[in-house]
């Protein structure tokens, strides 16, 4: 396929738009700096960021590399407005580790490459090498204050230097914390919707729950700006709502109830909720989707639905369904609409 002069300019223009929301200065910082700064509070670990998840063998070996002299990866912050302090956008990990070593009493186990070091604190080391080990420097790159929320979800959504990176729906909880996020997390633990989406024990840690819930309503609201990336999408509807449901906190009882009736009504209707099989233990999100946004647009539409539900087993064992729903290009807005639309005409008859 030959690229055109049109769709070479889209390209050229996408990237100067997002090269304008990125702002960051280097960093580099001593060790013994790093670890002072995070005991006093100048370094902030977000709620998203997961909590002291290295394994005591995986904080040896980081040391062990430290003590080396090994290059260590890049930290990223983002400088925060209010109070000049640093958010840990990647790293919190080695970060943690630095100061429960050079402030604390961590002790190595099995290395590798030093043995004689096992067993071994910080304050066990010689006083020559513990000056050494506070002078090494490590640098970080600080995205500064007047980048946008866009650009730090950006930037969260791809690092992964280090250790395990937050996902989408955390990201969103720690970055965009407010009513609406409050909301969402609370109807995750509703009774109906575990039953008819079941999710994996990983998946659960990885709040995929959440993120069906955020789908849900963002897609029912209207697919008005959306262009193909949900990430984005997701998190500026979420955004949105947060500033919605703080203005007009009495308009969360009408999402609630949206969630809830239409959870109610795909337990009548659907005999095996969101799975593709009565013992499925997964939730497909293109087949969720379909399911529970179509049925919310079928109630609205015919709200005598919820007391008459259609049958539904000759299309939703179909080819066609599957077809409908078939992962390729799923996030592309015409396959999005196409599988929502599809069961909303199937409930309604059409």
């Amino acid at each position: 396929m030959s690229v055109t002069l049109e769709q070479c300019n889209l390209a050229e223009a996408q990237i100067v738009e997002q090269a304008k929301k990125i702002d960051f200065f280097f960093v580099e910082y001593t060790l013994e700096l790093l670890a002072s700064k995070l005991q006093n509070g100048d370094f902030v670990i977000p709620s998203y960021q997961r909590d002291d998840t290295w394994e005591p063998d995986r904080k040896s070996r980081f040391i062990e590399s430290l003590l080396m002299g090994l290059p260590i990866p890049f930290l990223f912050f983002w400088e925060l407005p209010d109070t000049g302090k640093l958010e840990i956008v990647d790293g919190s990990q080695r970060l943690r580790t630095i100061h429960q070593f050079v402030l604390g009493n961590l002790k190595l186990g099995e290395l590798d490459t030093l043995p004689a070091l096992e067993g071994m604190t910080f304050s066990d080391l010689p006083e020559s090498r513990q000056r050494k080990v506070r002078n090494r420097s490590v640098r970080g790159i600080v995205l500064n204050e007047h980048a946008d929320d866009q650009a730090r979800f950006e930037i969260f959504d791809r690092l992964n230097t280090g250790s395990k990176i937050a996902n989408k729906a955390e990201v969103r909880r720690g970055a965009l914390s407010g009513p609406f996020l409050d909301m969402v997390i609370a109807l995750a633990d509703n009774a109906t919707f575990q039953a008819l989406a079941p999710v994996t024990d990983k998946n659960i840690k990885l709040r995929e729950r959440e993120e069906l819930i955020t789908r849900f309503f963002a897609y029912s609201d209207g697919l008005a700006g959306y262009r193909d990336r949900p990430a984005d999408f997701l998190f500026q509807y979420a955004k949105k709502m947060n500033a919605e449901l703080m203005t007009h906190p009495e308009k969360e009882v009408d999402y609630r109830k949206r969630f809830e009736d239409t959870m109610e009504f795909v337990a009548k209707t659907f005999p095996y909720g969101f799975r593709r099989k009565e013992d499925g233990n997964v939730t497909p999100r293109a087949r969720f989707e379909s399911i529970a946004i179509g049925s919310y647009m079928a109630l609205r539409d015919n709200p005598k639905l919820a007391d008459h539900p259609p049958e539904v087993i000759s299309w939703l064992t179909s080819t066609t369904y599957d077809k409908v729903i078939g992962s390729d290009g799923a996030n592309v807005i015409a396959k999005l609409t196409d599988r929502i639309g599809f069961v909303h005409k199937r409930l309604l008859g059409v």
